[in-house]
């Protein structure tokens, strides 16, 4: 009775193989992850450097501004403000900085990938229909998993981090860039060609700012994604806040872990109210 419960087969699927292939191939191309490796950790450290170069209290202000102007309401504007002097006032503001530093680079590489791909995917259905389920593949894909090809074609630190966190959130910018390109109105469009337009005038000043407000909804979803990365990505090595989470658990400090898991719930309150914001006032623009 046992082919009742028991799988009557198994492939022939040889791990090792694919590990040593894996690895073979990371020590022949090793200069060009090498350059790669070299690149992110100058841009992290750039963001990082420019992060603590401006004062506190310059930062505690422009979030208080943006809270301020862009719900409308001083008191959210007083309260994003209150919350990012709580991380300066528990001692984790450098650590804050180091982890908006990865989250500021792949959320930027993010973009810069995933925006003209939504486009061209938006342009074709064939790409649309190939296209989907790879995403799909990303976005539940268990996020343990990029740590494994990020660790072993970067090594630990930095670097690593920011290519498992954009691989894992640059997914929602191509979606919904795709999405809010189709969903346009197409007489909208013909109008424009009809009038003269080029497909590239027609797509600069016609489809991208009509579809606005679903982009930057991605855009906010990629930096939700970016954050949800911080704490797994210090698994290999990215300091900040995220590390400071892991030791808190790995040495059952409930009061560390707490506190510094609170620090970065107050940094993804923040940065996706703000975000959110923008999305409203791009929304309204369209609009008008």
């Amino acid at each position: 009775m046992d082919w009742l419960y028991n799988f009557p087969f198994r492939l022939p699927v040889d791990l090792n193989t694919i590990d040593e292939i894996v690895r073979a191939f990371s020590i022949k191309y090793d200069f060009f992850f090498n350059g790669i490796r070299q690149l992110l950790s100058f841009s992290v450290n750039v963001v990082y450097n420019a992060l603590n170069f401006i004062p506190w209290f310059a930062i505690v202000l422009l979030v208080f501004l943006a809270g301020w102007k862009l719900s409308g309401k001083i008191n959210k504007g007083i309260l994003y403000a209150g919350l990012l002097m709580f991380i300066g006032a528990v001692g984790l503001w450098d650590m804050m900085n180091e982890t908006l530093s990865i989250i500021i680079v792949s959320v930027i590489i993010s973009l810069v990938l995933g925006f003209p791909l939504g486009i061209l995917v938006s342009a074709s259905d064939r790409a649309d229909i190939m296209i989907r389920p790879l995403l799909d593949t990303m976005q539940t894909m268990p996020v343990f998993v990029y740590l494994i090809p990020a660790l072993m074609f970067f090594g630990l630190g930095m670097p690593p981090a920011v290519i498992a966190t954009t691989i894992y959130a640059i997914v929602p910018i191509i979606r919904l860039t795709n999405h809010g390109i189709r969903q346009i109105d197409k007489e909208v469009v013909e109008a424009a060609l009809a009038f003269g337009s080029t497909s590239l005038q027609a797509l600069v000043k016609v489809k991208i700012p009509q579809a606005l407000p679903t982009i930057m909804t991605g855009v906010n979803q990629t930096l939700m994604m970016a954050i949800s990365m911080v704490v797994t990505t210090s698994m290999i090595g990215a300091s900040g806040l995220g590390m400071e989470v892991l030791i808190g658990v790995q040495r059952i400090q409930i009061g560390r872990g707490l506190v510094s898991g609170i620090a970065v719930v107050i940094i993804a309150v923040v940065l996706d109210r703000l975000t959110q914001g923008l999305v409203k006032h791009t929304e309204v623009k369209s609009d008008e």
